[in-house]
């Protein structure tokens, strides 16, 4: 039986209620939008629908993750990464691919990234094994960075993850250091706008005086 469940709707199209079926399930998306998305297309040229189905099935056969900061990308190492302009000694560690766009949104960062792939979140299950730490250690033990920015989400399952980076990269000669509390406290990164987050970047703290003054607890 499909996992999803069905409900009865006056539709004259089988073909139609699949279609609008597939569209609801996308994140904020109601059947409302995913019908009217649907009709829109069948509205289009052929041409210019197949363009759109093509699209879609690229981005999920074709995109891959950057083999040194695991951000997506079309090739094996990401524009940021092979950019020669960008300062590779200062690395900025977040949690996500979404994370790494509200950065850049904000023009205020030249260095590179590391994504993560989540945070330390024991209720969700995920552990520091299942994050890309250990490929982070990796780096600042061989000397290929010189600044670790922690900019993870303001959250206690953030606060967490920054506190065992820390603790893990402690003996390296490497400055870490976290982004001001611009950033309300509980917010995550990608909703912080531009401004804001750009602020925090340029006015980030050292982690060990934040973590002095009881900032990540006792």
């Amino acid at each position: 039986m499909d996992h999803r469940k069905k409900m009865q709707h006056n539709y004259s199209s089988k073909l139609l209620e699949e279609a609008v079926e597939e569209f609801a399930t996308l994140p904020g998306i109601g059947r409302k939008t995913a019908l009217r998305l649907v009709l829109h297309l069948l509205k289009q040229e052929d041409k210019e629908v197949e363009h759109f189905g093509n699209a879609i099935l690229r981005i999920k056969k074709e995109i891959i993750t950057c083999t040194i900061c695991h951000n997506i990308s079309d090739t094996k190492v990401c524009h940021i990464c092979s950019d020669p302009y960008r300062d590779k000694k200062t690395i900025c560690v977040v949690e996500s691919i979404r994370d790494v766009m509200s950065v850049e949104n904000t023009q205020q960062f030249s260095g590179v990234y590391h994504v993560l792939g989540g945070i330390i979140s024991p209720m969700d299950g995920i552990g520091p094994a299942d994050l890309n730490i250990e490929s982070l250690e990796e780096k600042v033990k061989s000397g290929a960075c010189t600044e670790i920015i922690l900019a993870l989400s303001t959250t206690m399952e953030g606060d967490t993850t920054n506190f065992y980076i820390y603790r893990r990269l402690k003996e390296y000669p490497v400055t870490v250091s976290t982004l001001a509390r611009g950033v309300a406290i509980g917010d995550d990164l990608e909703y912080a706008d531009e401004v804001t987050l750009g602020r925090s970047i340029i006015n980030r703290t050292s982690f060990e005086d934040t973590f002095k003054n009881n900032r990540y607890g006792t």
